[in-house]
């Protein structure tokens, strides 16, 4: 993408590009790309652009945390090897973000080996600094979150498949840093962002910082980074993904990438991983020797209505769905309008309707098929060499001018979707500037003034295109092409004098309302997330089953095999319920299963059916039937 230069943001006798490297978290790869991981990728493509279009020279980052136990068992209920298993499930998240149009520069994963090198690297140098030390450890350990939680934390119910442990495992002398910690964050008021997640890092450290478990015992876990200075563990998963922001970049490499991008001008992350990222990594950044990153922002969670997206709720969005039914730049455009970074905002599909139907199809695109339209009926579709000097037509190019600057400032400030409502509301002025100079009824009377109206309204066109280019990569460009527009100067005058328009599609086409309910009573439309039609739910074969036979599966903690009886029939079913249950317990058990799922390889043992159970995240219960005039096979109601 060539960058086009915006004067407020480089000077032009500047000899060097000023540099810009901006990182999203690394997504685990066990997850489904959702809403959430594209909001945040989104979020990083657009100021990336933006930083590219303002004359640097940009680094953007993006990546997967590819190691950690929910890994390992994951591979091993499928009966593949860790590395395939990640293999297998990167390409998701890969093919989302060309459907996205992310313009990342590099996708890194945890389990290549030139970050396995940088963390063994930073380790040893943290360990040979005296801030790593052996010591053991009891308490209770949540499998879910792949750490040590306190009992506050437990009794929470937030925390699944909890566990007490008593193990020898590696410390990082976390506590150590506290004090120089705080004195950054005092000192340096753009380190954490928006001003409110500062403050409340601040108060998270007025209590006394504990030291962080940074091992896990390759009895226990061997999905991940060998101890360079113990090769009986594993390196703890924040120690290994948070220096991936290290890695990219070039740190312990020969050349000078590595001072060229770091450190990094943006972490962008979710407020849910604020304390990984402000105060595990600084200090870690610390104890290595290396320079903090510049600013950390957290913004807000998606919520659908006024509830969080969670998969347990069954009302995560998938940006996918969005995208064939809207087009990938509507989404965008919405995803970038509608949240304050920093704060909370609710999906709703009323909402982004509303949005569409009135900034993109009323505003924008009707702004387009206005001036074209008239400069195809009136001019044989030749652009005017002369602009509007008229008062108005003066006005509109100041109102440009204001606009770049007021854009640059948002962009800056991070109000992203103040910038865009600046572009909005320059769009609506030009709006009003066609209805008031009318170069539909000018045309009768001065056919060279109207000429020069629509010229000037293109040129206005030109600039909203340029400043909604990175929000829009893709409808903006046909704006651009319809007006023959090659320059990237954002300053006013950039069209070509003479120029014959091109043809181009309604760029927005309305959103019909009514049609999508008319639609949505008669039943063609799909339902909303979570649910299904009670069709859908007469295909479930339930019926009652005896378990005969059970025994764990080898070199599986969690797999239990059972030989069950439905009716006439035997059925062996692979089920992960050993950490609650002994083979023991279960036999001659009356249960209920799903009869009629599609048969899987389970740890390389063929499974033909599902148990059904309860679970309220501490404990799991399978449904059992009781009764002695219970048969098997008999279906469930």
């Amino acid at each position: 993408m060539s960058a086009r230069v915006l004067p407020e943001l480089i000077k032009k006798d500047d000899p060097v590009k000023p540099t810009y490297y901006i990182t999203t978290p690394i997504y685990y790869v066990n997850d489904n790309p959702h809403i959430g991981h594209a909001y945040t990728t989104i979020l990083s493509d657009v100021l990336a652009r933006f930083k590219r279009s303002g004359g640097h020279e940009v680094f953007f980052l993006t990546g997967l945390d590819e190691h950690g136990q929910k890994v390992q068992q994951a591979a091993e209920e499928r009966g593949v090897d860790p590395q395939k298993h990640c293999d297998e499930m990167a390409p998701r998240f890969l093919e989302l973000w060309e459907k996205l149009h992310i313009e990342y520069d590099d996708f890194i994963r945890t389990t290549e080996p030139r970050h396995v090198a940088v963390v063994q690297q930073v380790l040893q140098s943290v360990y040979d600094n005296g801030d790593i030390y052996e010591d053991e450890y009891e308490g209770l350990y949540s499998v879910s979150e792949e750490r040590f939680i306190t009992e506050k934390e437990a009794e929470s119910g937030e925390f699944r498949d909890i566990k007490k442990l008593k193990e020898k495992n590696y410390f990082f002398r976390m506590s150590k840093y506290q004090q120089q910690l705080i004195d950054h964050i005092k000192s340096n008021p753009e380190f954490i962002q928006p001003k409110h997640r500062k403050n409340e890092v601040l108060g998270f450290l007025k209590q006394q910082l504990e030291d962080l478990c940074i091992s896990r015992p390759k009895s226990r876990l061997n999905w991940g980074i060998e101890l360079p200075f113990d090769s009986d563990y594993v390196t703890y998963v924040w120690f290994d993904a948070l220096i991936n922001y290290i890695t990219s970049p070039g740190f312990a490499s020969d050349d000078k990438r590595f001072g060229k991008w770091w450190p990094a001008n943006m972490h962008l992350i979710g407020k849910d991983i604020l304390t990984t990222h402000s105060v595990y990594w600084p200090t870690m950044l610390m104890s290595a020797g290396i320079a903090l990153p510049r600013s950390i922002f957290a913004h807000g969670w998606w919520l659908s209505g006024e509830t969080k997206m969670s998969k347990s709720l069954g009302n995560i969005v998938d940006p996918l769905g969005l995208i064939e039914d809207f087009g990938v730049d509507p989404v965008r455009y919405y995803l970038m309008r509608e949240m304050v970074l920093g704060q909370d905002a609710a999906f709703t599909m009323e909402s982004f309707i509303k949005r569409y139907n009135s900034d993109l199809a009323n505003d924008f695109g009707n702004l387009l098929s206005r001036v074209s339209n008239l400069i195809q009926k009136f001019f044989d579709g030749k652009l005017s060499e002369n602009e509007d000097e008229s008062n108005d037509g003066i006005e509109v190019k100041s109102s440009a001018e204001e606009t770049i600057r007021n854009v640059n400032a948002c962009i800056d400030a991070m109000k992203i979707n103040e910038g865009i409502e600046e572009t909005l509301q320059f769009i609506r002025g030009v709006n009003k500037y066609m209805e008031k100079t009318a170069p539909w009824k000018l045309v009768k009377e001065d056919a060279a003034a109207a000429g020069s109206v629509l010229r000037t309204a293109a040129e206005a066109l030109r600039i909203g295109s340029l400043l909604l280019e990175p929000v829009m990569p893709n409808r903006t460009k046909i704006v651009l092409e319809t007006f023959g527009s090659t320059s990237n100067d954002i300053s006013w005058g950039g069209l070509s004098s003479g120029f014959v328009i091109k043809q181009h599609d309604i760029l927005f086409p309305r959103i019909d309302v009514k049609k999508m309910e008319e639609e949505s009573s008669s039943g063609k439309q799909e339902l909303p997330e979570g649910i299904i039609p009670y069709e859908d739910f007469e295909k479930v074969d339930l019926q009652t089953a005896k378990v005969v036979e059970a025994e764990k599966v080898e070199k599986s903690d969690r797999l239990l095999k059972l030989q069950i009886e439905i009716g006439n029939e035997k059925r062996q079913i692979v089920s992960g319920i050993a950490e609650y249950y002994t083979p023991e317990e279960l036999i001659g058990k009356m249960v209920i299963v799903v009869a009629n799922l599609k048969p899987a390889t389970i740890f390389g043992i063929e499974s033909h059916g599902m148990l059904l159970a309860a679970s309220n995240k501490k404990e799991l219960s399978v449904v059992t039937v009781s009764g002695d005039g219970v048969a098997t096979g008999v279906k469930v109601f």
